[in-house]
């Protein structure tokens, strides 16, 4: 992607993330951006902050929202979305100030969703990667986005990443082949913790 992040600045929107996150669970107020950010991260981009419940070593997920498109400033859709995955996900009931030390921060910058575009349905499994892209299916009232770490997580292939993909937008799985379906792809940059408030490491997106 040619919006680039160090492994600091991932470092500090993940470290960001967790603040977020307690602030808002001990006192009800949203942190500011530092005085600190560095500038680069006021830029427009879309981002996705996932908490994960850390034991024994394996992660389950616990609350996952963002923002598709490059709509606020980096450094503001990542204090946003870390107080709505934590609280706001309507899949899991609201994250407790208690849970902070069991659960990881993982966030994901986008590069801007593009449309993948063919005369032949079957061809997109053609024109997507596993390990490389994220994909958002539309379908007129439904959409649904999968990140690009997920199919490598569940071990699938194309087929079944555009299936799931389908499922994700309230869809039946194969939907990607009927007329009227829309698919665009992205990439994205990942920073996660490895421990609850440990290291941040760059995840890599590469199939297993």
């Amino acid at each position: 992607m040619s919006f680039e992040l160090s492994d600091e600045e991932g470092k500090f929107l993940v470290r960001l993330a967790r603040q977020a996150v307690q602030r808002y669970l001990e006192s009800g107020k949203t942190v500011a951006p530092p005085k600190d950010t560095p500038k680069k991260l006021f830029s427009n981009c879309g981002v996705f902050v996932t908490i994960n419940t850390f034991k024994c070593g394996k992660s389950q997920l616990r609350g996952c929202i963002g923002y598709p498109y490059p709509t606020n400033p980096l450094v503001e859709a990542v204090i946003d979305a870390a107080i709505n995955a934590a609280t706001q996900d309507p899949r899991f009931y609201p994250i407790q100030l208690s849970e902070l030390s069991d659960v990881v921060f993982e966030v994901s910058v986008l590069t801007p969703p593009e449309p993948v575009q063919t005369d032949n349905p079957r061809d997109y499994m053609k024109k997507i990667k596993v390990g490389q892209d994220g994909l958002i299916v539309e379908k007129g009232p439904h959409k649904g986005l999968l990140l690009p770490q997920v199919p490598v997580e569940w071990g699938w292939n194309e087929e079944e990443f555009l299936c799931q993909c389908c499922l994700k937008a309230g869809l039946p799985p194969d939907s990607w082949l009927t007329k009227g379906t829309k698919l665009y792809k992205f990439t994205a940059l990942v920073f996660e913790e490895t421990t609850p408030n440990g290291e941040v490491t760059r995840k890599s997106l590469s199939e297993k």
